[in-house]
């Protein structure tokens, strides 16, 4: 923590409750979602992973900060939360891979901080009202005039299309060929890709089924990503038309559009899962794996009931979905993050599974057009 002189800073919510604290990070406020974290390292991942955007982030454990910044371990280029708010704030880290600390960073990308709040009531206040709108604002601000402000404003809906790839861009390699829909993709989902050589093109959230078959991908990956999957509707009708042309793997926002491109319907969870410590029951294995999740929303697991998916994860700690397959076509998706960075790398053997659904569902769709041309040459012949 900074010691000397410190400036103070207030976290107002939407019902008029105000927490005030002490200044870090940048003096650019704006109204976000009030959420809480529960991972106990990883800070740095979790203020560059696109799901946060639009959200501020209450940190549950307590001293943030204490090992830096450095470039290789960001899961996006740069950070789209609203702001962080954390019980210590550490200004000198220590950690040899350290090129600054958290508050340069974060002044550095225009996210505010507010540190010396308790914490722990913030997380029970969120887990009884439910995730509620809320701003960081500086002490001598008006407090009526800001909690107006938070009840009159909504929610963003657009926030899969400030996070996307604007263009589709390739990570070339010499294996399987991959087309990653991008929602708001982790970097480590690129790297666990090409880690097992996937030939890999990159495409915005809203690119069709008509584009993405044009690539010839031996499977398509749907990334993670923030908000509500019911605002971007013509991914969801994408998904459904790929069905059964390609082998499908959806993580996190990619769980939820498969999920209702196949018929299910999701809900909005009231405080939301987000943490490295969650954990779910794989319910072919009767394995209980520790996971990394972050999502706002969820997938009804009553309404997979005449639907082609089946249950195939279940979170202990609330019996929430955390995972389908779809029993006719190859299509897969789990609700948690298997590349967990950071986080677990219990679950990480699904990327490996990915792998084997495309070489069954590629050998498949290469015996079916290597029939369907000896048929056209017998009846060229008859």
């Amino acid at each position: 923590m900074r010691r000397g002189y410190f400036m103070e800073r207030l976290l107002v919510l939407e019902d008029g409750t105000v927490y005030q604290g002490f200044a870090f990070g940048s003096d650019d406020f704006r109204i976000g979602e009030l959420v809480f974290n529960t991972s106990m390292t990883g800070y740095q991942e979790i203020i560059t992973d696109n799901s946060y955007c639009g959200q501020i982030i209450t940190m549950t454990y307590p001293l943030i900060g204490n090992y830096g910044i450095n470039p290789d371990d960001n899961e996006s280029l740069e950070p789209v939360l609203f702001g962080l708010v954390v019980r210590d704030y550490c200004d000198q880290p220590s950690n040899w891979r350290s090129q600054e600390s958290l508050d340069q960073y974060l002044k550095k990308n225009h996210i505010p901080g507010i540190y010396g709040l308790d914490t722990r009531a913030i997380t029970l206040k969120i887990r009884s009202r439910g995730t509620m709108k809320a701003i960081i604002a500086n002490p001598d601000a008006d407090i009526a005039a800001v909690t107006t402000q938070l009840q009159s404003s909504d929610f963003l809906h657009d926030q899969i299309q400030r996070v996307s790839t604007s263009k589709p861009f390739p990570v070339p390699n010499r294996g399987r060929r991959v087309v990653l829909l991008d929602f708001g993709e982790k970097l480590s989902i690129v790297r666990e890709l090409t880690r097992r050589n996937c030939d890999l093109i990159v495409v915005p959230w809203d690119t069709s089924a008509e584009q993405i078959l044009d690539y010839r991908p031996d499977g398509v990956m749907l990334s993670n990503g923030p908000g509500d999957p019911t605002d971007i509707a013509p991914a969801i009708e994408t998904v459904r038309q790929l069905l059964g042309k390609t082998a499908i793997f959806g993580i996190c926002m990619g769980h939820q559009v498969l999920s209702l491109a196949c018929g299910a319907s999701t809900y909005k969870l009231k405080f939301g899962h987000r943490g490295s410590n969650h954990p779910v029951k794989n319910l072919a294995t009767g394995r209980v794996e520790i996971t990394t999740q972050n999502h706002g929303f969820a997938v009804d697991k009553d309404s997979l009931a005449g639907t082609d998916l089946e249950l195939t994860h279940i979170s202990l700690n609330d019996g929430a979905c955390e995972g389908v397959r779809n029993t006719t076509v190859p299509a897969f998706s789990v609700q948690y993050h298997p590349e967990a960075n950071g986080g677990p790398h219990d679950s990480n053997y699904l990327f490996d599974q990915f792998m084997d659904l495309m070489d069954s569902a590629s050998h498949g769709s290469r015996a079916k057009a290597a029939a369907d041309d000896e048929g056209d040459k017998e009846k060229a012949h008859a």
